[in-house]
């Protein structure tokens, strides 16, 4: 089975970005490119479990296996020894990437409390757009029986787009809540 978020930008998405930006060649609109989905536990400097707690609700969340950041430097003030695993990170394309932006989207966002719309201004100057979560059982997937730890993660959409605004035009039309500014309202 396709993912549902994937077939809507073959059929619906792409000729309207098209129209939008007057291109009629398919490969010059912005696409999805990868989806990083990260979660730093800097806890677990003290304590392994919450690497291994961060590293199964990522399998959980993804169907992939996370791979482990570990530390480029040495810190003294926060007792960081160089090597020391303290973070974990999955990489999503093709058809888990659609899947997850659909549950993100659609089920994890509207759970998040006080939750007034992304900001249209993470962008990065080159069209890909960054957000953070600060608890990861805002996915119904999630046991919160299991997961007793508050943990967040970032989440980093790379779009093909060069241009901001066209990456914010495309995952706005995915359907991305992008906050409305009161004063432009």
């Amino acid at each position: 089975m396709g993912a549902r978020l994937q077939e809507r930008y073959e059929k619906e998405i792409l000729p309207k970005l098209s129209e939008q930006l007057g291109r009629k060649n398919r490969l010059s609109l912005p696409r999805l490119e990868k989806v990083v989905v990260s979660m730093g536990v800097g806890s677990a400097i003290a304590d392994k479990k919450h690497l291994e707690d961060a590293l199964s609700a990522m399998s959980e969340l993804t169907g992939q296996k996370p791979q482990i950041c570990k530390a480029r430097k040495s810190v003294a003030g926060f007792r960081l020894r160089e090597g020391v695993a303290i973070g974990c990170m999955v990489t999503l394309r093709g058809v888990r990437m659609y899947e997850f932006i659909d549950r993100l989207i659609s089920l994890a966002l509207p759970r998040v409390r006080d939750f007034r719309g992304l900001n249209p201004k993470s962008f990065d100057g080159h069209g890909n757009y960054s957000l953070g979560l600060s608890e990861q059982l805002v996915f119904p997937e999630l046991n919160p029986d299991k997961y007793l730890r508050v943990q967040g993660m970032n989440i980093a959409i790379c779009c093909s787009s060069q241009s901001d605004d066209e990456s914010r035009q495309l995952l706005r039309e995915i359907g991305m809540p992008f906050r409305v500014d009161e004063a432009a309202a």
